[in-house]
C-alpha cells in the first residue's frame, strides 16, 4: 500500500509528523514523500525536511495525504504540486489532508461539492472550493478524508487505519504510540479557548494569514472572475 505525502516549502511539520508516524505502521504501508524535485523543503519549525522522492519518481499512491501550513499560499498556485496531487487523485483509494493542506486538494478540483474540514481560521474559505464545511475534527466524505488543524492528523491517521485494517489495529498503534491526550489546558478550540486568548490570537496571527490566504485562492482561474 503506497501511502504518499506530498511537501512543499514552509509546510507545518507536524501536520506531515504526526500521520505519517502513525500510519506508517499499518500493515503492508509502504511510506513516500515526495517534493516537487526530491529536494529539502522548509518547515515552520526552523529545520527542514529531505523527502525520498520528486513528484517524476513517484509512485501511485493508493492514499495521498497534503499537509498544510502557510506555504499553501504558494503551493496552491504551483501548477506542478497541484497537478501532481490531481493526477494522483485520480486513482487513489484515498485522497486526504491536514489542516490547509485542503486547499491543495480544492486547487486541484477535489473538493467540488464534498463536505470538508480544515483548521479552524480558515474553515470560511472552503467554500470558495466549492466545499461544504462541516464542523468536526476529522470528515469523510467517501473517498476524501480531510482533517482540521495540526494535531487532528494524528486522529486522522487513526480513523483512515481503522477504516482500512480494522479498529484492532488502529488501537494497537494507539497503544504502541501511547497517544492518550491529557492536555494540562482545556481551550484547543475556539469554542473552549478563552475569549480573550482566542481574540489576542486572532489578532496577532490568523486574521491577517487567513486575508492572506484568502487573496492568494482568489486569484487562482477558477474563483478569477477575469478568467
Amino acid at each position: 500500500m503506497n501511502i504518499v505525502f506530498v511537501l512543499f516549502d514552509n509546510v507545518t511539520q507536524l501536520d506531515f509528523a504526526g500521520p505519517v508516524q502513525f500510519l506508517s505502521r499499518l500493515p503492508g504501508a509502504s511510506i513516500h514523500v515526495a517534493s516537487k524535485d526530491g529536494n529539502a523543503v522548509t518547515t515552520d519549525s526552523s529545520f527542514s525536511i529531505l523527502p525520498g522522492t520528486s513528484f517524476a519518481q513517484c509512485p501511485q499512491a493508493d492514499i495521498i495525504c497534503v499537509p498544510g501550513g502557510h506555504g499553501v499560499r504558494e503551493a496552491v498556485a504551483d501548477t506542478a504540486i497541484v497537478d501532481f496531487v490531481r493526477e494522483q487523485a485520480r486513482t487513489a483509494t484515498w485522497v486526504t489532508s491536514v489542516c490547509t493542506g485542503a486547499f491543495i486538494l480544492g486547487a486541484a478540483g477535489l473538493l467540488q461539492g464534498r463536505r470538508a474540514t480544515c483548521h479552524w481560521a480558515y474553515t470560511h474559505l472552503l467554500p470558495l472550493f466549492g466545499a461544504i464545511h462541516e464542523p468536526a475534527r476529522v470528515v469523510r466524505d467517501g473517498n476524501l478524508v480531510t482533517a482540521g488543524g495540526v494535531t487532528s492528523g494524528i486522529d486522522f491517521a487513526l480513523e483512515l487505519m481503522s477504516a482500512i485494517a480494522g479498529e484492532d489495529v488502529a488501537r494497537t498503534v494507539q497503544l504502541a504510540l501511547e497517544y492518550d491526550p491529557a492536555p494540562p489546558f482545556t481551550g484547543g478550540t475556539p469554542d473552549t479557548a478563552p475569549e480573550q486568548i482566542l481574540f489576542n490570537l486572532r489578532q496577532r496571527v490568523y486574521d491577517d494569514a487567513a486575508e492572506r490566504m484568502e487573496a492568494a485562492i482568489r486569484l487562482l482561474p477558477m474563483n478569477r472572475t477575469d478568467a
